[in-house]
Parts: C-alpha cells; structure tokens; sequence
C-alpha cells in the first residue's frame, strides 16, 4: 500500500517545540548509523562520504559488522572535519537507527545537544532528541521494495544538515550509474522520498550547517585500495590469494586495476596454493605479493620459510585481525607480530614494515617491494583490520617519489661474461647476482633445503654455516634502507610514545588532548618492526624518562621486542594494551596513558 507524503507523523514527539534561531555550525561532526546486517548501514556511510568529499571536508570512516552475509547488528560511523582527521570521534552529533538495538547501543555516545533520527516503520522512541520517519514504509510503498530506505535516510540527512540539493543528487548518480537503469532512478526517487519527508517538518531542515573544507583534491581512501594501487605503481605484476577478511579487497583492487599493466592476479584454491604460487613467480622474476589474514597466514608460514631459505623475493601483506583460530574476522587487533618475528621453524631472514596511514600503505608497498628484490628475501607488510578497511581523506599520490628497484639482475650480456652462474653465489654483502630462467646460456638450481652456491642440496657443516651467515646477515646489513619511524610532538619532551598501525591515529589525537592538559609529549611511530631498528629507538629512549608503547593485544607484543632488542632501556616502556576487537579513541586513550604513566614500570 502506498504512503502518501502527508501522511507521515510530524514529529515522534507530540509536543515537540519548533525550532529556532539559525542552524548550528558543525565543523567537526560525526554520524553513526546503527541497523541489522543488510539494512543499507554501510551504503548511507559511503553516501554521507561522498557528499563531504566534495565539500572538501577531511573524512573517516568505520565499519562494524559481523561475519554473515545478513542479519546481526552492524553500524558504521563517520566523521567530517574542516581539519585533517584519522580517528573516529568520540562523541557523535547524530544516531541514524534502522533499528531498535542500534538506539540502545548508540544512546551513550550522543553529544548533550545530539539527535537521534530512527525509523519509525520498526519502531517507536520517546526520547525528546529523537525524531522518527517511517523510510522502511515510504521507500517499500512509493517504490516496492523496503531496501531502499537506506537513501530515503540519507535525503532526510541532507535537510537535516542543510546539503546542497544539487550536489545531493550527484552524489547519488556517482554511486549508482555503473549500475544505471532501475537501480539509479530508484535511488534517486528515495532520495527525494526522504527530502519531501523531511522537509515537511520545520523543526527538523537546517538543524546544522556544514562549511566547505580546503580537502578538495583530496580522495577518500582505504588502506587495502593504497596497498593495491602500491603494488602496481611500484612494478608488481603477479598476485596470487585466497579471500579472507579484512584482506580479500586487495585481490578485488588488483583483479581490477592489474591487468592493464600486463599483470596476473590469481584466486588459488587455498593460502597454499597462493603462496607457492607468489614463489614460483617471484623465481621466475616477476614482482610477487600475496594477502591474508590470521588463518590464511598460518598456512603460508611453511611457504613463507621456503621463500627465505631459498632466497625468493616475495611480499605478503596481513591484514591482521583478532585471534586465534578464526577468533573475530571483522574485527581489530595486532596480535600477529610475534608469530611474524620468529616465523616458521628454523631461521631464515625477514623484514616486517607497518604502514601506519594510506599514505603508507602506498609507498611502503613500494618500498616492500624494492627490499624484496633487491635483498631477496620475504617482507612482510604487518598491516590491521582498521587501516585495512576504514577510509580516510589522503592526499594525491605523488608518483615522483616512486622509485622501483629490481636489485642486482643480469642481462644476457651479463650473465654470458661471467665465467660460471652461481644462483647462491657468495658476495660482501650476501647478495647474489640474480638471472632469471630463460637467459641464455644459464642454469639454475633453486631449493628450500641447505645448498651450496650452485642450490646443490649439501649437509656440510662449513657450508652450512657460510651459507647461513649469508642470508642472516643481511639482516643487519639492510638496516640502514629499512623505513625510518615518523615523530611527532615536542621534541624535547620527557614522555614518550611509541605506536604502529592504524593506531597513528587516535594517538596523534590523544597527543594533542595530552598537551591542552599541560603533558607534553613525542611520539614515534615505528614503520620498521623487525628488525628491530636500534640506531632509531635508542636515541629516543635515551631523550624520555618513559615510554608508553600503545598497541591491540594482550601481552605487549612489540613492547616484548624492544624489551629483548634494547634490554637496558626496558625499564622505561609501559604498555598501554586494547584487545577487545575496537581501536582506540583519542579521549580514552589519553586519559589511559595519564593511567598508566602514574603507574609502576610495566
């Protein structure tokens, strides 16, 4: 049966006052949209996303969701800043609830003058900030299908907010023209089902203003879309994976983007399979990665040590998330360091880098590459469920700054002076020259088990040991070309801090709340995890009288690290731990590092 406009309530409140006076201008605002799996949560997120996107507002955004394809809660939160922004807001200025669990779960985190928006066609709230529209019922009787009522919310947003009409649609017709047809004009109709709706309420159309930022040439990114861009700008032309949350998106990116450029992605039949398939690509010279998470990366370790062991440049990226076993696929943690420090059985050489923003989900995925290549060995890039999949407002890439670095390879002029090709030959540094397959005139033999120069299988202990000290070494010796930390915050601060990860974020935030509270204090954010890079944190150990080392597991993981690599200065970490699968927020984070450093030594 079909709604008419007029018949939609005037307020859920019956003695809801008009409202009045000019509408409130929001210059950091943030909006959580709460429902069921399959409700449309994440689709009004993208919206709202787009919509400040081109209004040059910095952006981020969150996702909470099960793993199940429908039903069970979700919610998505949202915040536009006319300032650079890389953390959720604590505190949000309006609750979307498709449902009555997301009012419940989303009533505490409501600013003192925040508005609760819900649909009445479910459910009915007393609350006098909240307002109710039926968008199940108008988008199911004006257009027949109640799936739609996802934009029917985002038009009632927009009066709310006081959006440009003509920006509004267009930011509809950019989410669905790949679609077009029925789809597109649908959309557009609940949108303006919503915009009618909301506009015959006085008291509910420009409750808030939204300024322009100056972000306009800035693009709202995820760290798995930064990954895949990375590896292809950076020269990477085969990818093998098995999906996996939070780092199936990679694959998606790279099945669109790579075949242009002449590469490969590959969907293996298992994490096995994807990982033997990035090394036998990786030996016949292309530049290999593969991702996976949790589960996925248990089943590539014995692959991960093969690559080690018999010198194959391959990248893997894990999005990490919390464990063990399958634990929880869609939420966040960082719990996989250790497991990537001592990787696998016996010893083989590995380099864990961790992007800490978008930024550097681009450039170290470059940079993981090069190491690779040029070192030959695994490199793994340490990423979260958060940086993978959360959006934020990133700067344009600057290729220029791109430099692909394929190592020492021969050309078949080279390879035809040398008098003989040895796969593993012994150099200063431990690198040997590389030809790959086809070159003529050479011959290769590549294998996991202890070899000679010539990858003859050999148990001789003296070889054994030249043959460690060749790939071990260069451990040490590629420190220097492994990624410097970034610091933030006074530089001769007594308090230091000390983060990876998504985690850059919120701590950066937490830094500044810190500072109005009279702390001051400096904050490195590692981007090389193992090794350990001594001649970087001993410098700054030494300038604080204690450090908070922040991270999202239970036992310290890279505070553990540091203890082992820096024993004489462990005296001065704290750490500062979350693991109950969400990040942290700036307020609370603040007030725990105040916590802790009041604390004993940890």
């Amino acid at each position: 049966m079909t709604t008419p406009l007029a018949a939609v309530p005037p307020s859920s409140r019956d003695d809801a006052p008009a409202r009045s006076g000019r509408p409130k201008e929001l210059s950091d605002l943030s909006v959580l949209i709460g429902g069921q799996g399959g409700d449309g949560t994440l689709t009004v997120s993208d919206l709202l996303g787009r919509y400040f996107r081109k209004r040059g507002l910095y952006v981020y955004t969150s996702r909470n969701v099960l793993s199940r394809i429908r039903g069970g809660h979700a919610d998505a939160s949202i915040r536009a800043s006319r300032e650079p922004v890389a953390a959720i807001k604590d505190r949000v200025d309006l609750l979307v609830a498709f449902d009555e669990e997301s009012l419940g779960m989303g009533r505490g985190e409501l600013e003192p003058d925040g508005m609760i928006l819900y649909d009445s066609s479910v459910f009915h709230s007393d609350l006098p900030n909240a307002e109710g529209f039926p968008f199940a019922t108008l988008a199911g009787g004006q257009l027949g299908q109640p799936i739609y009522k996802n934009t029917t919310a985002y038009g009632v947003i927009s009066q709310m907010m006081g959006f440009d009409p003509v920006l509004t649609r267009a930011v509809i017709e950019d989410r669905f023209r790949r679609r077009g047809g029925e789809p597109l004009e649908k959309n557009l109709k609940a949108l303006e089902l919503g915009r009618s709706a909301a506009a015959q309420r006085p008291a509910t159309v420009d409750r808030w203003s939204v300024r322009d930022g100056g972000a306009a040439r800035h693009r709202l990114l995820t760290g798995n879309l930064a990954v895949a861009l990375g590896f292809v700008v950076g020269g990477g032309r085969f990818f093998a994976g098995y999906p996996i949350t939070p780092a199936t998106e990679i694959m998606e990116y790279l099945q669109r983007y790579l075949p242009a450029f002449h590469g490969v992605v590959r969907q293996a039949e298992d994490e096995l399979a994807a990982i033997n398939m990035v090394i036998g690509a990786a030996y016949a010279g292309a530049r290999s990665m593969t991702s996976t998470s949790g589960p996925g990366l248990s089943l590539m370790t014995e692959g991960i040590g093969h690559a080690g062991a018999a010198e194959l440049p391959v990248v893997v990226a894990d999005c990490q998330r919390v464990g063990p076993s399958t634990g929880e696929p869609t939420r966040h943690e960082q719990s996989d360091l250790l497991h990537l420090a001592h990787l696998g059985h016996g010893e083989f050489p590995r380099f864990i880098l961790a992007p800490g923003t978008v930024d550097d989900c681009f450039y170290l995925t470059v940079e993981a590459l090069n190491l690779a290549e040029k070192w030959r060995l695994p490199v793994i890039l340490l990423l979260d469920q958060a940086l993978c999949q959360n959006s934020v407002t990133t700067d344009p890439f600057d290729i220029s700054r791109v430099t692909v670095d394929r190592g020492r390879r021969l050309d078949a002029a080279e390879a035809a002076a040398m008098e003989t090709y040895r796969y593993y030959q012994g150099t200063p540094d431990g690198i040997s020259p590389y030809a790959p397959p086809g070159t003529p005139g050479v011959t290769s033999q590549v294998t996991g088990n202890e070899h000679d120069e010539f990858g003859h299988v050999s148990v001789n202990p003296a070889n054994r040991v030249r043959m460690m000290h060749k790939r071990m070494d260069k451990m040490v010796r590629a420190l220097p070309e492994l990624p410097l930390p970034h610091f933030y915050g006074a530089e001769k601060a007594r308090v230091g801090l000390i983060a990876y990860g998504s985690t850059t974020g919120p701590l950066r935030e937490a830094q500044e709340l810190l500072a109005r509270r009279g702390l001051a204090t400096r904050f490195l954010q590692a981007r090389t995890l193992f090794p350990v890079p001594v001649a970087s944190f001993r410098p700054f150990l030494e300038s604080v009288d204690v450090a908070a080392v922040v991270e999202h597991n239970f036992t310290g993981q890279f505070s553990q690290l540091l203890r082992e690599a820096m024993p004489d200065l462990a005296g001065k970490l704290r750490p500062v731990l979350r693991f109950d699968g969400l990040s942290f927020r700036a307020p609370e984070l603040a007030t725990t590092i105040e916590e802790v450093l009041r604390g004993p030594v940890g």
